[in-house]
């Protein structure tokens, strides 16, 4: 049985050089997701949404293997971030941020199989987030992405020079700032982390 990677299958999707921005064309994807508000340094409710996120995705990626001959790599945790007055929205100030944590799914993961990977969680863990998760559908089409290196704390310059790259080649916002954690920040040192910064674009 082969193991299925969208990140090496939509590679350019998950890599890029150290602080530079290339466009890129995202497909319509299949995502777990659950919506926040608050800093994530310090919210439980954030916490909470990612423990719920994995821990049905990894049981949802058993069940396809187990009984639909699938089998695949549980894709890395994201984020779309936006304020309630984008036009103060402020990276240092995170409190009023507002968040969808989400992680994708391959398309042959139907809804009905995340319903019962839910199922099986709710049997062994108590987990408050579980009830929000959603299956949504996301279609961000042509992007704007960098990569990070570095703590999160440290992004501003970064989504700085995004967004300039943005302006200068003539293109609007078209979409919530994205971002993709490609390292486990529990295991990893903050100086080594990676995140794709992604901003969806349209032609002025």
């Amino acid at each position: 049985m082969a193991k299925i990677d969208l990140k090496k299958e939509y590679s350019d999707l998950y890599k890029g050089k150290h602080s530079e921005v290339s466009f890129v064309k995202v497909p319509k994807f299949n995502y777990l997701a659950i919506d926040g508000k608050g800093d994530p340094n310090t919210s439980q409710e954030y916490k909470d949404s990612i423990e719920a996120l994995m821990s049905v995705s990894f049981k949802t990626k058993f069940i396809m293997k187990k009984e639909h001959r699938k089998d695949y790599v549980v894709m890395p945790l994201e984020g779309l971030w936006w304020g309630d007055d984008m036009d103060n929205f402020s990276v240092e100030d995170k409190s009023s941020w507002n968040w969808k944590s989400i992680i994708m799914q391959p398309d042959f993961v139907k809804e009905e199989y995340i319903e019962q990977g839910k199922e099986e969680v709710a049997k062994k863990k108590d987990l408050s987030s579980l009830d929000k998760i959603k299956f949504i559908e996301l279609d961000e089409g042509l992007s704007a992405q960098i990569l990070h290196i570095g703590p999160y704390s440290n992004e501003g310059q970064t989504v700085e020079k995004l967004h300039n790259t943005i302006e200068e080649n003539s293109y609007d916002f078209n979409g919530l700032h994205h971002e993709i954690y490609l390292n486990d920040v529990r295991r990893t040192k903050p100086e080594k982390l990676k995140t794709i910064i992604r901003q969806a674009v349209k032609l002025k």
